[in-house]
């Protein structure tokens, strides 16, 4: 996975920007969240192709940025409370 942090740091400020408490309420909806555990349970069996590899890769690029997005969000939605 070839990381761009700046990319991924832009992209998580502008969405903890919005609503900080609708970034911090999000989930993957449950069929995503299926699918996810279907190719990471695959992945350690029988492995994967590389269009699986592709999407479990790119799903894990998203989860960061949602990770770094729901951090900024919490930081602001502390700094309004104190």
């Amino acid at each position: 996975m070839v990381a761009y942090p700046n990319i991924y740091d832009s992209l998580a400020e502008l969405m903890a920007g919005m609503d900080p408490k609708k970034v911090l309420a999000f989930h993957a909806p449950q069929d995503i969240q299926s699918r996810v555990e279907f190719l990471l349970e695959k992945k350690q069996t029988v492995g994967l192709s590389e269009k699986e590899n592709e999407e479990i890769e790119h799903f894990f690029i998203l989860e960061h940025i949602v990770r770094l997005a729901k951090s900024r969000a919490r930081l602001r939605l502390s700094q309004h409370q104190a």
